[in-house]
């Protein structure tokens, strides 16, 4: 009776959550299986016959956001890095090697919010990469020495990164912007952090106690395989991983009550940098404010917008100027960014900027552009699922900050019910002044 028991819960907890992406109410056009393991670990599998290929990813929800013990900064980023030193049963160049004679393209990268590995291979090889991640994921070996190597290489990627003018306003940027927040470092995290890292051995286990654990992360598979079949090697291979996800303890950011500014010099070349940004909302595909904001930033300030036509095409002030108004997984910017061609022409482009912020504050869109921007949006969208890499590194965020691939069609279908009034009061909510930061960077030679 126990066995009969045990056989009926498994069969209860592998029971996929079957999702048609053809249905009216969703975007996604494919259809997909979600599973949740007894340790707690995710697997979203989405077959799409026919290429032979699968992309795996391993997205892990810890990113930069996540380091909040003081002094401790840019351990995702580092661990990124030392995922590929290797386990006991496959160390760093056996796992290499395998990778090369299966001809897979396999990288990885760390933001703000989330960590993620991927591969993308020939579908026979894809029971031998469920063997390899999920021993790597489980059994990542590394000796003290290969610690400090791997450390010495990160502070040599973050002075490489300081040679661009980007990298150095980003990071003025998010240091002025947060106060309390971990946003307030950059993925890499803070320099001194990063030099003392070296030192930091024992706490880099740690680390990755915490947070590599199955409740913490969602495996992602695109491609062409039989979703049964795929289940079944993840239970064998990842059904043993312990769980024990110990959340962080971010402080909230604090409201900011006035602009905050400052000038930035870059030793070197380059063309002034202008970047504005105004405190947002975390992600919520429900929430018409957080949508409307996104909706906003192409409107105000994309390739069609009246503000690019005039200071990039008519008047030639600036090479570019884009709005970002992103997704995070806490409340974090709505930037403004644009390179101005001459400094004298910093303050125009400035005003003319704020100009654009005040007319959608107290005019409507049309109906028809915002229209034209919602379909040129599932456009885009839709366009980037046409192969199982494309898939998935579309997918990869919002799997990331909701853990739920339903976010997609979420978003979309609250994208669908937004109108004129919902822009006009998401331009009056976030694009104000006391919420704004700015950082100008000019260089110091012309």
């Amino acid at each position: 009776m126990r066995l009969i028991t045990l056989q009926l819960s498994i069969l209860l907890l592998l029971t996929p959550l079957l999702h048609a992406g053809t249905s009216e109410e969703s975007i996604f056009p494919y259809n997909y299986q979600t599973h949740t393991l007894s340790n707690g670990l995710k697997v979203i599998l989405i077959p799409m016959e026919g290429s032979g290929l699968v992309a795996y990813y391993t997205i892990v929800r810890t990113g930069s956001r996540d380091e909040w013990e003081p002094g401790r900064s840019g351990f995702a980023h580092f661990f990124e890095h030392m995922m590929f030193r290797g386990t006991e049963k496959y160390p760093g160049d056996v796992y290499n090697q395998l990778v090369t004679e299966m001809g897979a393209d396999a990288n990885a990268y760390t933001t703000d919010d989330y960590t993620c590995y991927y591969l993308v291979v020939p579908n026979r090889y894809l029971e031998k990469v469920v063997e390899l991640e999920s021993d790597r994921f489980q059994n990542l070996k590394y000796e003290e020495s290969d610690f400090r190597t791997e450390a010495g290489a990160v502070y040599g990627e973050f002075r490489k990164n300081r040679t661009s003018p980007w990298s150095i306003a980003y990071e003025e940027m998010l240091n002025l912007a947060f106060t309390r927040h971990t946003y307030k470092h950059t993925t890499i995290g803070f320099e001194e952090d990063i030099k003392n890292m070296p030192n930091l051995y024992e706490y880099s286990l740690s680390f990755f106690q915490r947070y590599y654990r199955p409740e913490n992360v969602v495996l992602l598979l695109a491609g062409d395989f039989n979703p049964e079949t795929a289940l079944k090697m993840v239970e064998e291979k990842y059904g043993n991983w312990e769980s024990g996800y110990v959340p962080p303890r971010i402080t909230p950011e604090p409201p900011q009550k006035k602009e905050r500014f400052k000038e930035v010099s870059y030793a070197g070349r380059t063309l002034p940098i202008l970047w504005m940004a105004y405190k947002g909302d975390a992600f919520d595909p429900t929430d018409k404010m957080v949508v409307s904001a996104y909706l906003l930033g192409q409107l105000a300030f994309g390739e069609n917008s009246e503000i690019y036509k005039r200071l990039v095409i008519r008047e030639q002030k600036v090479q570019f100027i884009t709005g970002e108004f992103g997704f995070s997984r806490d409340p974090k910017l709505y930037s403004i960014i644009s390179m101005v061609k001459n400094e004298k022409d910093l303050p125009y482009v400035q005003k003319v900027v704020d100009e654009t912020i005040q007319k959608f504050q107290n005019e409507k869109v049309s109906e028809e552009r915002l229209e034209k921007i919602k379909k040129r949006l599932r456009y885009g969208f839709l366009m980037r699922l046409d192969t199982p890499d494309n898939v998935a590194s579309s997918l990869a965020r919002f799997i990331a900050l909701t853990a739920d691939l339903k976010a997609v069609d979420q978003l979309y279908a609250t994208m669908s019910t937004i109108t004129p009034d919902d822009i006009l009061k998401a331009a009056q909510k976030y694009l104000q002044k006391n919420r704004r930061t700015v950082i100008i960077v000019k260089g110091e030679s012309q």
